[in-house]
Order: structure tokens, then sequence, then C-alpha cells
């Protein structure tokens, strides 16, 4: 559907099989399959033996039989540090400390058949034990997919932002930082912001509205971040992009906590770049993503233990933040504004451990983010004016995507060890939000949103009196969330067998209504193109125009969005899959995942639903030389993602989006409302994407027998063990996406078969009782429903030409390289670089050139004419980037730490208006093609922003004065103070066909340098 608002920018499918090769091998056996908030020990030892694992900390034990192949595993374990022995005939033979499992992850811990031997022998006369300080193996022989883990320790030393987990993701090779308008979100393996599935110990808490990022928790109640980007098991679905999966810390026996402060003074902070025009205008006092005078602060504490030893634990943590600063608004809203943002963030987790075989937890989480702006008119000529009124907002970013959800969420595991080869595993989540905006001027009106497009106002754009944006959300906004999943593991000879279930509903209360009620837009008559195209739309004769109507050579566009709705989606999914050892040195895995979705409107009608949605994951790898030194795999595999909740609110819901064209004599200096209105025949009301505030019949929304959006993904790697600590690797990956869910709103097509098949009345009818868009696959054959009369229904079977746009492509491949070095001799480093390509026609369900916030349901796929010259370099195209991220500790006082990120730019395209040449503007989208200056622009060849250098600094010292238990730090985020352009505004022209003055000015830079000071005390009860 076509963009709101460019000012502010803020039958059934045959399964195709996807042959895979994936890694996971050790002399052991793999240990894969365990519950995505636990892990895994596995290893060889002699057959018969007992294999003994504890957790000090808590008290957690199991006794494992080694099987006739001489293997043991013990699945789903707790996140902790655990000890590993070896029993025979009894008597410990052999103990293995400190050994720490990881999130979906198996640590191998195997014991050599001598040490069985030895007991066997004479186990009267042992004269010691052995024991080994063990650390987790620098190559993980247990895991088939592409991951990155960062633990609680190191997420304490690497100097990281505080502000969300996609903050910690992004040290992920194959992240890029997605475009600012859609918040602190990501893009992963070249895929939209929205694709992205995100965990909190098991619970699925990404966005229920949009898909876009997820809710949080604090920093500190974290204890591993798994990262996973692509090559994922059964087990995960619903993402085409990554997997964000987190687990929070838990009690102790120890009772122990910290306290902590964290203070970034805005005297010690650079202030943001301003935005000027190409031809040196300021157009912006800093800019829209980084306020000046910043400063931040923040308090954080934890405190955890046991109740019962051994039995039952507790453990909370918080976060309170506060971030105040001044933002000066573009010359085209000339207003001031002083913000102060809290959030406010707890956890609490309760673990029982009923028995050694039985182990429940429960979990609570609250975020809640708040912003205030008090907001003065501002001049660029005379500065600062009167005081306007204030926006208040709570779990909202301002956008239809909404990246800050909030709210609160509860979570409750049950993991049931029934035998050493049997474990089930049960959990059941929650979550709520309230999301609101509250507008209050201080004249107590609301004044329309005024557009200035005119090229010789370029440099004093007409404005208005409006507080905020140009829309406030839809009153009694809301979203929740609740699912459960269940599993049950079993081990049988060589073969370790899994399945599960889970379910999920999503609900949301959304939308957002123009302030004042409408909009203006000025443009410029220029040759009065604009016109006809809407005489032409309106049904009349372009020969209507009449220059005299628009004696100033301007006409004004009034017009507005008007959304909102409450929607429901349901999802389900199961999977099963098994990982088999076929010999010592080669492991297999195969896994399929079959989901399915329903999504429902206001009326609780089903709007788009699809079944079979199968994805087949095979892998296998082979430990070279069978000591776990060189690991060579392989995989691939099929990724569906579902509709999101938010597609309900414009292609399934009420919209109004009314537009008329007037000339006019005169604007109001305070409102900036235009006067004289000059109305003609072009004046005639006409509904963009035909939103005319009638909610459409669920049955005629999307194509019938809807194929599911889904990408084909095939990676190829090798991982070496070197002496010295090192651990070097390389990866290759390809991904593909298969089919697109859009929407298309060219009623020609559907008409011009009613017309070939004598029906052409009832089509026209159906079509006027519609929206106007459909959604569909782009590329393929569709069968549409229209609705002549309530309960009459037509299908109107199209093929891909008879549609006319292209088949959707997308396609990204990724090279990377890695050297780590494993903590000793005091440092740690990590050293990763990659090159990746995305390209095609189609980012994914996003529109980043433009930012669009609607999600599958873009402007891309609304005409054919929109589609053409879009095959070239995506958005999120970001060819180089490199890695360094590492700790240097000298000694038990001092710690020096640097996370550093130097990437290439992102591709720049140019959208103007079609020439008259190729057809015009049939449509009445303006400047939304990939023209330019009446030539074809093909997408990404316009340039390319800088290059950034984002080096960010950290030094700790914990004084021996306080036996090591207060730390004090500095941090330097962008210590070079490089605040590079990360994207340009890309329209090239005004909706007149002009040139834009805009093009090529800052949407946004790189935070500017900002330091942090922080004491922090552990303490002991």
């Amino acid at each position: 559907m076509q963009y709101a608002n460019r000012s502010i920018a803020p039958p059934r499918r045959k399964l195709a099989l996807a042959v895979a090769f994936a890694v996971s091998i050790g002399g052991a056996g793999a240990a894969l399959a365990q519950s995505n908030a636990t892990g895994a020990i596995f290893g060889s030892a002699t057959p018969g033996d007992i294999v003994h694992i504890e957790n000090t900390d808590n008290g957690l034990r199991r006794d494992i039989t080694v099987d006739s192949g001489g293997r043991y595993r013990a699945n789903s374990l707790p996140i902790g540090t655990y000890t590993v022995s070896l029993l025979h005939n009894g008597t410990v033979v052999d103990t293995h400390k400190g050994v720490q499992t990881q999130i979906s992850q198996g640590t191998d811990v195997s014991f050599a058949a001598t040490a069985a031997a030895a007991g066997a022998a004479d186990t009267t006369n042992l004269g010691s034990v052995q024991v080994t300080a063990n650390t987790l193996p620098s190559i993980d022989v247990s895991s088939v997919d592409s991951r990155t883990v960062l633990t609680a320790d190191q997420l304490s030393k690497l100097p990281i932002a505080r502000t969300s987990i996609s903050s910690i993701a992004l040290l992920a090779p194959g992240t890029t930082p997605a475009v600012r308008g859609y918040g602190n979100a990501l893009s992963f393996g070249g895929s939209s912001a929205s694709e992205n599935a995100y965990y909190i110990n098991g619970f699925q808490a990404t966005n229920p509205l949009t898909g876009v990022s997820s809710r949080q928790l604090p920093y500190d109640a974290i204890d591993q971040e798994q990262v996973l980007i692509g090559g994922y098991g059964a087990e995960y679905g619903r993402s085409t992009g990554g997997v964000i999966n987190v687990v929070s810390k838990r009690g102790t026996n120890e009772w122990k906590g910290d306290v902590q402060v964290f203070w970034s003074p805005s005297g010690l902070n650079q202030q943001p770049r301003d935005i000027d025009l190409r031809d040196g205008t300021k157009y912006q006092k800093g800019n829209t993503y980084a306020l000046r005078d910043n400063e931040n602060l923040q308090y954080s504490g934890s405190i955890g233990g046991a109740l019962v030893k051994d039995k039952l634990f507790f453990f909370a943590a918080a976060d309170w933040i506060k971030n105040t600063g001044n933002y000066t608004g573009p010359n085209t809203t000339s207003d001031d504004e002083h913000d102060v943002s809290k959030t406010k963030r707890w956890l609490t987790k309760i673990d029982w451990n009923i028995t050694d075989n039985n182990i429940l937890e429960f979990t609570g989480i609250g975020d809640t983010e708040t912003e205030d702006q008090s907001i003065s008119a501002y001049s660029y000529q005379t500065g600062r004016g009167d005081y306007l009124g204030h926006v208040y907002t709570k779990n909202y970013n301002g956008t239809q995507t909404n990246a800050t959800p909030g709210g609160n969420t509860y979570i409750g595991h049950y993991t049931g060890y029934i035998t050493d080869d049997l474990t089930v595993n049960a959990m059941y989540g929650r979550s709520h939000s309230d999301h609101s905006q509250d507008i209050n001027s201080a004249s107590g009106d609301a004044c329309p949103l005024i557009t200035d497009k005119r090229a010789g106002f370029a440099n004093n754009p007409q404005t208005g009196c409006t507080v905020g944006g140009s829309t406030f959300l839809l009153p009694g906004a809301e979203d929740s969330s609740h699912g459960w999943s269940a599993n049950i593991e079993y081990r049988i000879g060589d073969h370790d067998l899994r399945g599960g279930v889970d379910n999920y509903v999503l609900r949301a209360t959304s939308g957002a209504l123009p302030q004042g009620g409408t909009g203006y837009i000025y443009n410029d008559v220029a040759d009065g193109t604009a016109i006809k195209s809407r005489l032409s739309a309106l049904g009349l004769d372009p020969a209507l125009y009449n220059p005299a109507n628009f004696a100033n050579g301007y006409y004004v566009e009034q017009t507005a969005l008007s959304t909102g709705t409450s929607a429901r989606t349901n999802q389900r999914s199961q999977f099963v899959e098994d990982n088999w050892q076929i010999t010592d040195r080669w492991h297999g895995y195969i896994g399929l995942r079959n989901e399915q979705f329903t999504n429902y409107n206001g009326a609780g009608e089903a709007y788009a639903s699809a079944r079979h949605q199968l994805d087949p994951r095979l892998g296998a790898s082979w430990d070279v030389y069978g000591d776990s030194s060189l690991k060579i795999y392989a995989n691939a595999g099929r990724y569906h993602l579902g509709l999101p909740t938010s597609v309900a609110i414009r292609g399934a819901g009420p919209s109004t989006y009314p537009s008329q064209l007037f000339g006019f004599t005169g604007i109001d200096p305070t409102t900036g409302e235009p006067t004289g209105l000059v109305a003609g025949p072009y004046s005639g009301n006409f509904n963009k994407n035909g939103a005319n505030g009638v909610p459409p019949d669920a049955k005629t929304v999307s194509a019938q027998g809807l194929h599911s959006y889904y990408q084909d993904e095939y990676i190829f790697g090798a991982d070496q063990q070197l002496d010295n600590n090192w651990v070097v690797g390389a990866k290759a990956m390809y991904r593909r996406l298969r089919s697109l869910i859009d929407d298309t709103c060219d009623s020609s097509p559907i008409q011009t078969w009613g017309d070939e098949n004598g029906l052409g009345d009832q089509v026209a009818a159906g079509i006027a009782r519609s929206t106007g868009c459909w959604l569909y696959n782009p590329g393929r054959a569709n069968t549409f429903t229209v609705s002549p009369a309530p309960g009459q229904y037509l299908s109107v079977p199209l093929t891909a030409a008879d549609i006319g746009e292209p088949r959707a492509k997308r396609a990204y491949y990724m090279l990377d390289l890695y050297a780590e070095h494993q903590f000793s001799d005091h440092w740690y480093a990590k050293i990763d670089y990659t090159y990746s390509r995305s390209y095609g026609n189609s980012e994914g369900q996003l529109d980043s050139n433009i930012v669009q916030a609607d999600v599958s349901t873009t402007e891309s796929w609304d005409f054919p004419a929109i589609m053409e010259n879009t095959n070239g370099d995506l958005p999120n195209d970001q060819k180089h980037q490199l890695r360094i991220y590492g700790t240097y500790a000298p000694n038990d006082e001092w710690a020096f730490s640097t996370v550093t990120r130097i990437a290439s730019g992102y591709p720049v395209s140019c959208i103007g208006t079609r020439p008259d040449s190729v057809g015009g503007d049939p449509n009445q989208y303006g400047a939304a093609y990939f023209y330019c200056n009446g030539e074809p622009a093909k997408r990404g060849t316009f340039g390319r922003t800088p290059w950034t250098y984002n080096v960010d600094l950290s030094v700790a010292w914990k004084p021996t004065f306080a036996d090591h238990k207060l730390t004090l730090s500095a941090d330097a985020f962008n210590a070079l103070g490089k605040q590079r352009v990360t994207q340009y505004y890309e329209y090239g022209e005004t909706d007149s066909g002009t040139p834009d003055p805009q093009y090529k000015r800052a949407r946004s830079f790189s935070d500017p340098r900002t330091i942090r000071l922080g004491a922090r005390y552990d303490f002991t009860l």
C-alpha cells in the first residue's frame, strides 16, 4: 500500500526438498536435542560406568549410565557451571570441574577409557582421583547451526550500550543495523528487520504487532544471549532472518548481588551533526536520532540466593534509566523539544528443584518505556519561540513498526528427567502491554500537518502549528500474547530423537489518526502532469486542466490516512528431528518443521491462513581427525515466516485515505492551512488505495490458496583448532527468497478478466466494495475473490502474466572469516571479517528506502509500474564488515576492552516520478517510482553511504583495597567521534516531477561520541 506520509518517513504449493549437511561431531556423539533455554553435557566413557553431573551452585544432580556404545548425554540442563565425575564400581576415578553449559548447545566432557580401566584393575589401590579444570571447548562439536553466544561475564566487560538485546546481537556476523526509523532493530542475513524471532527463557518475546524487535529485560539479568544466523534446527521457526535467544540468570546457594550506577554527562558527550542540504542550506540543527546536550543516568541492581538450600532459589534484577536532551525539528516543522525518557525494567525468577528429576521455573519480567516531550515553536531565523504543548508516549516509538513493545511477561517452565534417555519440557507464557500517546497543545487546538514540496520554498518552507508528528496513536492501543510449548526427547541407540509442538495467540489493537483531522501538501503545478493524472483517475478528461486555476503556479493536496482496528493471529507448529551418530566421525541430522498461521480481522473473521508450511532441515558433519580439532560441515534448510498481526490495520481494517486537489490564493501564517481554495473537476474526492472507511469482507482480502512466505538457505564451513588457544574458521552462506506476500492495489487485471468473461458489472461492483488492495504472491498465478453484493462471491483466476508483476527476488550470499583467541595469558579477542551481498527487487516485508512502516503491505507491489527498475542492491546490503572485540586484563585490578565495528556503506537510490514517455503516473502515486530526470533509475546505483568506523573502548579498575568488589569504569562509545551518514533521503523528485532539494540529505548518522562513567559494588550476604 502507498506510504501515508513521505515527509515524516518515520492450488497448494508442492514441497521442494531442501538437502543439507550440517555440523556436529565428536567421538561421543552430539547433544543437539535440548530446550532452547537449556544446554547439554555429553561425551564418551567406558560402557556401564556412571557419569555424575552436579551443579554445586544449586545442588542439581544427575547420574547417567554410559551406554553399550560408550556414550552418554544429559539433556535439558539449566545454564550454569557443573562438576562432571566418572564413577567405576561406585568409586570416582576422574572429575572435570568448571564445565559451563551454553544455550541449546552441548558441551563435550569425555573420559579416557584408561581411567576406568585403571580403576577396574585395582580400585583399592587408587592413590588419587584425577581432577581436570575444564573449559568450554573452543570448537563446539555438538552444534548444527551458525551461532554466537555472549555470556554474562563478557557482557559485563565489553563496552556495549545497555539499551536492548539487539545491541548485543550486533556482535554476530551477518547482522547489520536496520534503518533508524525502525528503532533499535537489526537485519539478519539480508532480511528485513521484521523477519527475526526473539525468545526469553523459552518464551517467544517477538513484537506481537509487527515482528520488529522484542520485549526487553534488565541488562544484568542476562546470563547468556545466543544469536543464530541460519542453519538452526527444526525447533526454531517463524524467522527468515535470525534468532535471538536469551536465558536469564538464576539464584544459587550463595546469596550475592550488586548495585551499580552509570552516568553519561552532557559535558563529556559530543554534539550531534547538523543536517544540511546539498546546496549548503541548513535543514536541521542536530538530527532526528540523537539529542543535543544529551545526558544519561542509569541505576541497576540484582540479588539472588537460596530460599531453601539446593531446592528453592530466588533472583531479581532491575534497571532504571533516565535520558534527557534537546531536539530541534527540521526547518519544515519549526519546533524545538526538551525530551525526557525513562525506562524501567525488572525481572524476578524462582527456581524449584522439586527433585533431581523434576524442575520448575517461574519468571516475571517488566518493561516500560516512557517519553515526555515539551515542545516550543522554533524559527531558524529567530530561534526558540512560544511554548506549544506536550507529547507523552508509553511503550511507543512513534511509528507503526513500534520497536518498543514493552509490557509485562510471565513464564513458567517444567523439565522432567523421566529416565536417562527420556526427557520432557513444557512451557507456558503470557505478556501484555499498553501503548499510549497523549498530545496536549497549549492552545487546546490540534493543527493539521503541513508539508511544503515547492522547489522555490526549499530554504523557507511553509510550516504549521502541529505539536509533535503528523498523526497520533489510536487510543486504547495494546497488544498481548500467550502461548505454550511441549517437547519430548528420547535416545535410542545412535539416534537422539526429539519432537515438539507449540501454540501462540497474538492480539493487538492499533492504528493512527491524523492530527487536526487532515493534512495539506503544497506542490508545484509545473506542466500540470499531477492535475491531469488526477482527472484521469477520477474518470474525467485530462483536457479539463486549466492553468488559470493555479495563478500562483501551485496546488495543494488535502489528504490524511486514518487507520485502526483490533486483530488476532494464531500461530502453531510441530517439529521432529533425529541426530544420528553414523560413525565416530560422521554425524547426521534430519529435521522437519510444520507451521500454520491464521490471521483474523477486528470482527474475528479469518482473512489469511496457511497450513502445511513444511520446513525440512538436513545436515551432516565430519570430524576430520576424530579429536574435534578440525570440523568440516554444511547444512541447508527451508524457513517460513507468517503474516504479522499489523497487516489487519491496513490490509483488512477500515482505513480511510481521502485526497483532493485545489488551487489556492493564500496561506494562513499560523496554521499553515491554505486560504482561498479554488475547486475544479480535479477536486473530487479520490480514495487512495480504495481506502474509504468500509472494512473489507474478510473473504476478499487475500488471494485464494495464498502461498507462504519462505526462503531456502545453504551453509558450508570449517573450524580449526590451532596452537596457543587460537581457533580459526570460515563459513559461506547463500539464501534465496522463494515466495513473498504483499499487497497489490491494481484492480485493472481483475476488471479485464470480468469484461472478457461477461462479468464486467459484477466484478466492478465487487471492486467498489473492496479496499482496492489484495494480499497476494507477486510473480505467481493468483485467484482473487470479489463480492458484488453481501454474501455473493466471484473467483477471479489470473496468471502471473495477467497481473503483470515480476516474481519476487531476494538473494543473499556471505563469506565469513574469523580468528578467536580463548581467554589465556590475560587476554581474549575475536576478529571477524564478513563479505556479503544482498540483491533483488524486494527487501522483504519492509521498504527501508522510504522507511515504510506497513509490514507486508508496502507500496512496492501495488502496481506493476512501481516495480520497474527495482532489481539491484537492496537497502540492507553492507558488503564489508570487520568486527574486533576482546579484553586484556594484565592483573586482577585492571581490564581494558573494545568493541570495534568497521563497515562499508549502504546503496543509495533515486526515487521520482514516472515519465509520460513510459505511461506516466496512472496510479496517483507521485514520486514513488525508480525513475529520475525522466530516465530509469536502477535501484542502488546512485552511490553509497560512507564507511562507518565505530570504535568503543572501556577501562575498568577493581582496586585491591576493596577486595576487588568495587569496579570503577569508563566507556567511550564511538571514541573516534566519526559521525558518518548511515542513510540518505532517496526521493530525487517531488510529486510534480521537479527536482527535490532534499535529495541525498542525511536521514541519520552514526551516533555521536558519548562517555559513560560507572561504579559497581558486588556483595555477598
